[in-house]
């Protein structure tokens, strides 16, 4: 998602016990049934969280780039049930798993944030679900636009593209049509 979540957790993560790691662009950060050994804090470049389907194709979970918590739920679960790759070459904070579920267990300003971040991601998820419902790239944009407030800065307009699941030419043209219809003042 284009907005991931709020850096007060960050920085609460951020002072655990941890290391920095560093990927490589296509390099594993795990592999589907590794155990869950690190929660990892993406700090640059991108990680994608993929499963991959019996045709073999890639179906990709999560994209997570700076400030990103990698597969979060996976805290609660003694394997990965998906794989993790860089995308781009990434570094990660990597916090021991028994030490951050001590932490939630122990520390309240972290179990608030930790929550608050969990209860985000439901939401995110089900928007994400119901957009990719919609037939058509104006009624996706429609739904997210109406979500966000506004559209994302131009830069960023292929990353919203892949979120609401069309390609980022569909994407230009829906907005070229509303710029010449008005519909968009933001632009």
């Amino acid at each position: 998602m284009i907005e991931i979540m709020s850096p007060p957790l960050i920085a609460l993560l951020d002072r655990l016990e941890g290391r920095e790691i560093e990927f490589a662009a296509g390099a594993p950060v795990f592999h589907l049934g590794d155990p869950v050994r690190f929660v990892h804090v993406v700090r640059s470049g991108v990680v994608h969280l993929v499963r991959h389907q019996d045709n073999g194709s890639a179906l990709i979970l999560q994209r997570a780039g700076p400030n990103s918590i990698l597969a979060e739920a996976s805290l609660y679960s003694a394997s990965y049930h998906c794989a993790a790759q860089a995308e781009i070459a990434a570094v990660t904070w990597a916090i021991p798993r028994t030490g951050l579920l001590a932490r939630i267990e122990n520390d309240t300003e972290l179990a608030i944030a930790w929550a608050r971040h969990l209860a985000h991601e439901v939401q995110q998820a089900r928007l994400q679900s119901e957009i990719l419902s919609l037939k058509t790239v104006a009624a996706r944009l429609d739904a997210w636009v109406s979500w966000h407030g506004s559209l994302p800065a131009r830069g960023h307009w292929s990353t919203l593209a892949h979120e609401i699941g069309v390609s980022p030419e569909a994407l230009y043209r829906e907005i070229a049509l509303r710029r010449r219809q008005d519909v968009v003042t933001n632009i």
